[in-house]
């Protein structure tokens, strides 16, 4: 294969197949989980799945279509209106380990996405947790 046409992460690991079920798994978690669910403005967690997927579709090599739609990432942009603590973190990356672990992915190929998962994660949290329930997040985060 020339270098042009090296394979992708996204081709290697099954191409849409692997990630429609990834994003499926990783949302079932989220949508039997009070905390995180309550970050979800929609009712319907399909368009948020949908977007999710598109997004890791495009990172990982996939079809553009992400960007084609909803123009550049932003993530921390498109994520600012929602208190993301270090604890709502860890229950996203608890959710996404646990999806991982179903899909199976061949050892390296999971440590790699996994990787990438852990830093996006931790780049997202943009307010502290509250210091006793109840508190209230003055810091303007």
């Amino acid at each position: 294969m020339s270098e042009q046409q090296q394979e992708t992460f996204y081709d290697a690991v099954g191409g849409a197949d692997t990630f429609h079920r990834l994003v499926a798994a990783f949302y079932r978690g989220v949508a039997a989980d009070p905390e995180l669910r309550a970050m979800y403005p929609e009712e319907d967690l399909g368009p948020a799945e949908v977007r999710f997927r598109m997004f890791l579709e495009q990172y990982w090599g996939g079809p553009k279509t992400y960007s084609e739609q909803r123009g550049h990432p932003r993530l921390r942009m498109r994520h600012a209106p929602f208190a993301v603590t270090p604890s709502a973190r860890d229950r996203w990356l608890g959710h996404m380990r646990a999806a991982l672990d179903e899909i199976a992915l061949p050892p390296d190929r999971d440590e790699e996405i996994w990787t990438y998962m852990v830093m996006a994660a931790h780049s997202m949290v943009n307010t502290d947790e509250p210091q006793y329930p109840g508190a209230i997040d003055v810091s303007g985060n």
